[in-house]
């Protein structure tokens, strides 16, 4: 899942419908990606390919194959697309928020229920799939195709031995973000750009629903008493933990979603999410459906936090320019 998506600072009300979505955002996000997407691709391996027994088995497999570049494979895609993911999703967080407090209070400045920002989240969540689907098939099959060693692997000839004959080495499937898209969509149909979809509504959903949930419940245990809103070190340390609980929720369909998308550049094996779901405890035992989630939690805290330090820090220069 990208990063979750961070509720306005301590300048707003971090409960209130009316917090807005500014340009800040777009930044934030960026650099939540930017940060998180190394542990990203290696959870992502770690997910679809048994063949790795741990975290630093998958990092010097990557490393040795690909070097530093095999741990950004896909990452222009996610980057570019984050803006408008992250500005759709807000959004909707927001307008859905107003709403239902202009429907149950009276007002839309109405002071929200918890009912009421679980709900709103959940909405959030929902609506993002339909923009972020695509990109993250196109991710997924980047960061697990197969690619060949480097020169210097262990697949080298020996000096002084007689070079083996040479003999053609297909290059990946994909050479980018774009291609892959292509081909997803000209070998699958539609259908192909949407594969995990299901999963990534049951992810997507509840996960976010607990993000909003705890980070307004946590905002309001570190207001300190005779403030109405919490530090920028509250701020900061509610998000990373809301990011934590958020994926905690969210890796078992993040599990099953990783294995439906990925399932598609050989032979299928999944005919669909319960398949995927029954295949994979039967094979692996229950304890697949929580792979990555160790790098999912170490990976949340810190973008979190980055996301909310690049969005502070852009909404102080925003307000040094205007005035």
């Amino acid at each position: 899942m990208p990063v979750p998506l961070a509720l306005a600072p301590c300048s707003e009300d971090h409960l209130g419908p009316e917090m807005a979505a500014p340009p800040p955002h777009s930044l934030s996000g960026v650099c939540g990606v930017a940060v998180g997407y190394p542990l990203d691709t290696v959870k992502v391996q770690i997910q679809t390919e048994p063949k790795y027994s741990g975290i630093w088995h998958c990092v010097r497999d990557t490393y040795r194959r690909e070097r530093v570049r095999g741990f950004y494979r896909g990452l222009s895609l996610p980057v570019c697309t984050v803006s408008l993911v992250s500005s759709v999703s807000f959004g909707t967080y927001r307008h859905c928020l107003a709403h239902i407090c202009r429907f149950r209070y009276g007002s839309a400045d109405a002071k929200p229920a918890k009912t009421d920002v679980t709900l709103s989240g959940c909405a959030s969540g929902l609506v993002r799939v339909f923009l972020t689907s695509p990109t993250e098939v196109a991710k997924v099959r980047l960061q697990t195709q197969a690619r060949r060693p480097s020169a210097s692997g262990p697949s080298a000839a020996p000096p002084g031995c007689p070079a083996p004959p040479v003999c053609p080495v297909p290059g990946p499937k994909y050479r980018g973000p774009l291609h892959c898209l292509a081909t997803v969509a000209r070998e699958e149909g539609l259908r192909g750009l949407y594969k995990g979809s299901s999963a990534l509504l049951l992810r997507d959903g509840h996960s976010f629903a607990t993000y909003f949930l705890s980070y307004a419940i946590l905002c309001e245990w570190l207001t300190p008493a005779s403030h109405s809103q919490p530090d920028v070190l509250g701020v900061l340390l509610a998000g990373g933990c809301a990011g934590v609980l958020a994926w905690a929720v969210a890796t078992p369909m993040d599990v099953i979603k990783s294995r439906l998308q990925a399932d598609g550049q050989g032979q299928r094996r999944y005919r669909g999410l319960l398949h995927c779901v029954v295949t994979s405890v039967r094979e692996e035992g229950p304890r697949v459906l929580f792979k990555g989630l160790a790098l999912n939690c170490c990976r949340a805290f810190p973008v979190n936090m980055v996301v909310f330090v690049a969005y502070e820090a852009a909404l102080r220069l925003g307000r040094g320019l205007l005035t």
